[in-house]
């Protein structure tokens, strides 16, 4: 049986025995995204113990389902029934950072804080940094190809992952990618396996590219009458030609809802707040600053400055970061991932208000506006079943709108579940078909996170 098979292959204190415990991974923080019940946790420590978990379940025919710290949005970690779900928090250690290749090496349990932190002891800087990134690791950052508030300048995590040690769905431990700067040898299968969503393989080791430690950044907030006048500041700033090292967009409902949480003291004068930085140096840094500015007065902002206190701004882009658990407290959340380009900013703002109104559904919004990336979050009240059917529908016709727009359904929180029908929507049978033909060549028995991201056709 497999039960026996792993007890014998793996370590004492690898499988989660109580029920109580293994409740707790099995699924993530989408609202509403189904899930099964494993017929057992693991928690690796090393590559060889991965390696020896999914040979089991080539054995025995059962699916495997790859999660990290669980905090993904689109129910790409849910368990599927009689599954064995696979932890790789245990696998936590940095194994190295080079200052002169500019390299981290580290296990998929690395939280990105942590990385950060330790890159940052040695005046060196790992961008990436989802909202979620106290708590998320860098295997599922890999797993979602996760953004964040700088991405709009820097990029997303496949633009980090230099190489990957993987184990496949046949069972090898393999190395994908490179330590060079350079390298154009093959395919890249490194960075195909970022944001596959644990369908093509289950990383045990991550090596990620580090820029050098950055200027400080410079803030710019402005008040806004409205989601479609803040679009427009941000369309503005791209017509201007302006690269901000952040630009975020947060509503009053997110405000207020980080300020009854937090009590922060937050301004919520305007229905939205628009924050921009620049960490250009020097004086290019100012001038940049000013630009911004105008292009928010421009817009029509009901107020806006270049902050002189930076405590005071970094409050603001702290309130950023704790809107969706803010918004948590107040009911169950449906929470939007799309993205579109940003002169489409301002029209797919006004369209998902048009949703919020057509489907009496409150939704909320914060977004990396600067690259377009909307996260409107569609609250309901616990229990209200006629509330989420309406916040379901909103949630598909945002999607269509986004596609509409010449967008994409998920900028960076992944296709999981929640997703699916939107990917197949967006791409054409012929890209679909690819799709497939991938998985079946890398997951020849089907057991790696089946059912998520795409349909086998």
């Amino acid at each position: 049986m497999l039960i026996d098979d792993l007890r014998q292959e793996l370590p004492d204190g690898r499988m989660v025995e109580d029920p109580g415990v293994a409740a707790g991974f099995v699924h993530d923080e989408a609202e509403w995204a189904p899930y099964g019940t494993p017929r057992v946790v693991v928690r690796p420590r090393t590559a060889p113990e991965v390696r020896s978990v999914v040979r089991a379940c080539v054995r025995h025919g059962v699916p495997l389902v790859t999660r990290g710290a669980g905090t993904g949005l689109s129910g790409g970690a849910n368990a599927v029934e009689g599954c064995v779900v696979l932890s790789t928090e245990a696998m936590d250690t940095i194994h190295e950072i080079d200052p002169v290749e500019r390299l981290a090496v580290v296990g998929p349990g690395v939280v990105n804080d942590q990385l950060r932190a330790a890159c940052a002891e040695r005046g060196l800087w790992y961008p990436p940094d989802p909202a979620s990134a106290p708590w998320s690791t860098i295997g599922g950052n890999v797993a979602t190809n996760a953004g964040g508030l700088c991405c709009v300048k820097y990029g997303v995590t496949r633009d980090y992952v230099l190489g990957l040690e993987v184990v496949t769905g046949t069972g090898e431990l393999v190395r994908l990618g490179r330590r060079t700067a350079k390298g154009v040898a093959g395919y890249d299968l490194a960075g195909l396996m970022v944001g596959s969503e644990g369908t093509l393989g289950v990383i045990t080791e991550v090596t990620v590219r580090l820029r050098p430690r950055r200027e400080a950044e410079r803030t710019v907030a402005g008040y806004f009458s409205s989601v479609v006048a803040a679009g427009r500041a941000v369309a503005a700033i791209g017509a201007a030609g302006l690269t901000p090292s952040a630009l975020e967009l947060i509503d009053r409902h997110c405000l207020a809802a980080v300020d009854k949480w937090k009590n922060m003291g937050l301004s919520v004068d305007a229905d939205v707040v628009l924050l921009g930085r620049t960490d250009a140096p020097g004086p290019a840094g100012a001038q940049e600053a000013e630009r911004m500015l105008a292009c928010f007065e421009e817009a029509g902002a009901t107020w806006a400055a270049q902050s002189t206190d930076q405590e005071e701004a970094d409050a603001l882009f702290a309130a950023r970061r704790l809107a969706y658990p803010a918004l948590e407290r107040l009911g169950p959340v449906l929470t939007e991932d799309v993205c579109v380009p940003k002169a489409a900013v301002p029209e797919m703002l006004a369209r998902i208000e048009r949703a919020a109104t057509r489907h009496d559904t409150l939704i909320a919004n914060i977004a990396h506006a600067g690259d377009g990336n909307l996260h409107p979050l569609l609250i309901t009240q616990p229990g209200d079943t006629a509330a989420r059917e309406r916040a379901q529908a909103a949630f598909h016709e945002i999607i269509a709108d986004a596609i509409d727009l010449g967008g994409t359904v998920t900028g960076e929180h992944g296709v999981g579940l929640l997703k699916r029908d939107g990917l197949e929507r967006e791409l054409t049978p012929a890209v679909l078909d690819m799709h497939r033909a991938v998985k079946t060549a890398l997951d020849p028995h089907g057991i790696l996170n089946p059912g998520k991201v795409i349909a086998r056709g």
